[in-house]
């Protein structure tokens, strides 16, 4: 997946700007473009977990051929 190569210091910086996305556009202050941002970032994030991978039967097998 391509969020595999960002730094984990980057991914927090775009998840703190996710979460205020989506407060902006709950107080209506930014565009609905905005509120899309988010939940694409935030589907990438969540099929990134350990949880998913491993319904997608992919965690595990991937990390041991990636060593």
């Amino acid at each position: 997946m391509m969020t595999s190569h960002i730094s984990e210091g980057t991914k927090h910086a775009v998840d703190a700007v996710s979460v205020m996305t989506v407060i902006g556009t709950l107080a209506q202050i930014l565009p609905s473009i905005a509120a899309l941002f988010t939940i694409v970032w935030t589907s990438f994030r969540i099929y990134e977990t350990k949880t998913v991978q491993g319904w997608l039967g992919k965690g595990a097998k991937d990390e041991e051929a990636n060593d």
